[in-house]
């Protein structure tokens, strides 16, 4: 990162310092978080933020992951100080469309400096309980964390979820999957690399399957020509034999995404041959890289409609509480607005049964917003999925 974005990141801290809510005095206040992609990381910094000590607990390593583009420029729909703070911190001040792991890297940054959140890697959560005090998880490892509260943010698999809401643990499968990658702009040649005036969004017209492309900034947050970088979304819809064969989806569950190195070398040929036919530039030289180098994730898209968010002293937040499809490019920004009410509810104090009172505030908050958010993309997917 170049000394003029270390210069602005800083900046931005300071006035996200200022803007969050700090109204909770009480030091022994807690709250464990279960997962950290985007929506365990906002949700901890929110929380940290309005006084909580927070721990956040990742199955995962430390190391950096990738993604595709997100969504993060509907700023138009924060109400409360708290949601416009996170996505400044979030977003970095973009507009439009940004590079997943650049998010990740913001929100990983903060909250591994903030001093009232413990961030742990490697930490995987095999229960989760509670009783009239507190709630807590144990991990693989048989290590217990308590905290007055509890927020399950470990995404469309959650096993948080299991717990809140038991009669409806699990996404389904939409029936279709998505091809994803990000590629450097300079691996495209120079004639085809869009212009500078180029939309960052784009629905390139195909024949059968649907696009998304995002133009981003490199990795050294530059936006001159030949130093951006191209996301892609390739919906596909005739995959499903091979999800199932693979293990990636059983019965109605998604279980895991098909990795690179595990994807047939059959299904790279036709993948390039179909993308040959379908797809103009440049996302089709994007496409044709991210096949030659093995640089694609096949992810299967998951559903989920949730009936409650809370049970007790436990929420559930971001893919853990709703999974919508992502052509309504909408799991961001309702992860962000998770966090954020979350945080709001809470800032009151959590001692108690206050500790219920402000996740059923959460809850009456939020579940009428992310039904709908989840069920405005099932049409798409009723048609499209098989």
């Amino acid at each position: 990162m170049s000394e003029r974005n270390v210069r602005r990141d800083n900046s931005l801290s300071k006035s996200i310092d200022e803007t969050f809510d700090e109204s909770i005095q009480e030091a022994n206040q807690s709250a464990v978080v279960v997962g950290a992609s985007l929506s365990g990381l906002m949700a901890g910094i929110a929380l940290a933020r309005s006084g909580l000590h927070v721990t956040i607990l990742e199955s995962a390593g430390a190391k950096p992951r990738s993604g595709a583009v997100l969504q993060v420029d509907s700023g138009d729909i924060d109400r409360t100080l708290t949601a416009k703070a996170l996505r400044k911190l979030a977003s970095g001040g973009m507009k439009s469309v940004e590079a997943w792991s650049s998010v990740q890297s913001r929100l990983r940054a903060e909250a591994k400096s903030h001093p009232k959140i413990d961030l742990r890697y490697d930490t995987r959560v095999q229960t989760v309980n509670q009783d009239n005090d507190s709630a807590w998880v144990m991990t693989d490892k048989g290590e217990t964390f308590h905290g007055d509260i509890l927020i399950g943010a470990d995404g469309h698999r959650s096993t948080v979820r299991r717990h809140v809401a038991p009669h409806n643990p699990n996404a389904t499968f939409a029936g279709y999957v998505i091809w994803v990658a990000i590629v450097d702009e300079n691996v495209i040649p120079k004639e085809h690399r869009p212009n500078r005036n180029a939309p960052r969004v784009a629905m390139p017209d195909g024949i059968g399957d649907f696009l998304l492309g995002g133009i981003v900034a490199g990795t050294d947050g530059s936006h001159d020509l030949g130093h951006r970088r191209l996301g892609w979304a390739w919906y596909d819809n005739t995959q499903n034999d091979l999800l199932r064969r693979l293990g990636c989806v059983e019965g109605n569950v998604v279980r895991h995404s098909l990795n690179a190195t595990d994807i047939p070398e059959q299904t790279l040929i036709e993948l390039a041959e179909q993308a040959s036919h379908r797809w103009p530039q440049p996302w089709l030289d994007a496409i044709l890289y991210s096949i030659r180098t093995r640089n694609l994730t096949g992810t299967p898209i998951a559903e989920y409609v949730p009936d409650k968010l809370v049970k007790g002293r436990i929420a559930i937040v971001g893919d853990a509480a709703h999974v919508p499809t992502p052509l309504t490019a909408s799991g961001f920004n309702a992860s962000l607005q998770d966090a954020a009410t979350l945080a709001d509810c809470v800032a009151k104090g959590i001692q108690g049964i206050a500790a219920t009172e402000a996740l059923l505030e959460y809850e009456s908050l939020r579940l009428k917003d992310v039904r709908q958010i989840v069920q405005s993309g099932q049409s798409f997917s009723r048609s499209f999925g098989r």
